[in-house]
């Protein structure tokens, strides 16, 4: 019997297989020039893949931040258990290539009535004629139910696709990965940004405060107009809506953080930097856009759709031919326990079945087409997201070269903004000038300001941009915490 079951598996599953009509899968031709602009690349030879995130910022409060957001962010947990859901879908379908063996016994004790010859017979010989029998019955067997041959490759195709969307889901994660690293660090230097706004807020505040109680000495001792001091007035006032603005956006930038963070931020992290504080002053390697196909998750996590997408194409075309299943089985059947494995109780039945559909009102030819159209789609979108992938890294680029050249305009700026309001305030002082003179250099000086560490977050923030979009800390995925 063992033998018989063996061989009967072993057949089944050598018939499946036989055909593949799923497209041959190729990468499409990344839709984007061969290179990145010349003027922009940089001069660096670092490959960001190969850096983890750990060594790229050198905030150690931002590092923590970055660490309890992969252990705790909610969304990303999510992308975690699609993943397990993505790969409990492909060892489903991938099951339905094998055969279902199936063992069974059973025990019956039956009582039947006795009617019709056997009756008349006992009647005629003098006997007297029971009313029934009762005997027993004992049954083991192995069976196969319904194993499909997979002569057209459908369960083949089928399962080829549950494989391609699990490893985009997994490509999905780590895209995800990534990108949360780069809002928690944009979030975060937007937050150092704040306080260091509201620190400018603060001191000019109490300059300006200190400015608006000596005009009105000198209002008040008749030395000038109320002119100036309504001009002092309005300075402080200009800064105190500024404090309470930055104030607002740092409580909304923190909330964001938390949310980002899985809802908690521990209380004992470290010390950070100021803005001034962050760069790392190390140089990437942009290489070409096709390089980029090969560590960039988002894009992998494309190409495994559309690889499912033609695998699914070939289920598609299978239906249009026959099904072949095969049923079988084999075991013992005795009217006595002892006899059960006897020789003379042995007995199989093995039986193929075929089911081609002859007329279903276009239901596969439709199948087909709509699978045809969404690899269509999933050409589309990898071409869109190697596209995306090309303007992200090309921007980051750019954002490098111009962000560094405004950052060290907008110091050379401050710097001359600093000597005019020092001036304007002299020439006050001496009675050269009118107080509207101070308050144009006053104001242009905080604008300045201002305007310096905002370029300076942004060039930061383009800094973790650029370092994500190039696959920044693929390597690292790992062993993430």
């Amino acid at each position: 019997m063992r033998r018989a079951v063996v061989s009967l598996v072993l057949t089944a599953t050598a018939l499946a297989g036989c055909v593949n009509l799923a497209p041959e899968h190729r990468r499409p031709a990344p839709a984007v020039p061969a290179d990145f602009d010349p003027d922009l690349r940089p001069d660096g030879f670092e490959v960001a893949s190969q850096i983890a995130y750990t060594d790229w910022f050198v905030d150690p409060r931002l590092r923590a931040l970055i660490a309890t957001a992969l252990r705790n962010n909610r969304d990303l947990l999510a992308a975690t258990a699609r993943i397990e859901q993505a790969r409990a879908r492909y060892r489903i379908q991938d099951s339905r290539e094998l055969p279902t063996v199936v063992a069974d016994g059973s025990a019956t004790r039956t009582r039947q009535a006795l009617t019709g010859a056997s009756t008349l017979g006992q009647v005629a010989n003098g006997q007297d004629a029971p009313d029934s029998i009762t005997y027993n019955r004992f049954q083991v067997g192995v069976g196969v139910s319904s194993f499909e041959l997979d002569f057209w490759g459908r369960l083949d195709n089928l399962s080829e696709a549950a494989r391609a969307e699990y490893l985009s889901t997994v490509a999905a994660q780590r895209a995800f990965y990534l990108s949360l690293i780069a809002d928690v660090a944009t979030t975060y230097f937007a937050i150092v940004e704040t306080d260091e706004q509201i620190e400018l807020a603060r001191a000019t505040e109490s300059t300006r405060a200190e400015a608006l109680r000596i005009a009105r000495l000198r209002l008040e001792q008749g030395v000038t107009s109320a002119l100036p001091y309504r001009q002092a007035e309005t300075l402080l006032t200009q800064a105190q809506q500024q404090l309470a603005a930055e104030r607002l956006n740092r409580a909304q930038l923190r909330n964001q953080l938390l949310v980002l963070a899985g809802g908690r931020v521990p209380g004992d992290l470290p010390a950070g930097l100021g803005l001034a504080e962050q760069d790392n002053g190390r140089r990437l390697e942009a290489g070409l856009p096709s390089e980029i196909l090969l560590v960039r998750p988002d894009i992998r996590t494309a190409e495994e759709q559309l690889r499912a997408a033609r695998a699914n194409i070939g289920a598609a075309r299978a239906a249009f031919f026959p099904s072949i299943s095969l049923t079988g089985n084999t075991g013992l059947t005795s009217d006595s326990l002892g006899g059960l494995f006897g020789a003379d109780g042995f007995g199989w039945s093995f039986g193929p079945s075929i089911s081609l559909p002859i007329f279903d009102g276009g239901e596969r030819q439709a199948n087909l087409d709509l699978a045809e159209a969404l690899e269509m789609e999933q050409v589309a979108n990898y071409d869109r997201a190697v596209q995306n992938a090309f303007r992200e890294v090309a921007d980051a680029l750019a954002g490098r070269l111009y962000l560094t050249e405004q950052v060290r305009t907008l110091e050379r700026a401050v710097e001359a903004q600093q000597r005019i309001a020092r001036i304007a305030r002299l020439r006050y002082r001496e009675g050269v000038a009118d107080y509207l003179e101070v308050l144009d250099a006053e104001r242009n000086l905080f604008d300045a300001q201002q305007q310096l560490l905002s370029t300076r977050r942004a060039a930061l923030q383009n800094q973790a941009t650029l370092y994500t979009a190039l696959g920044g800390g693929e390597r690292a995925f790992a062993d993430r915490p």
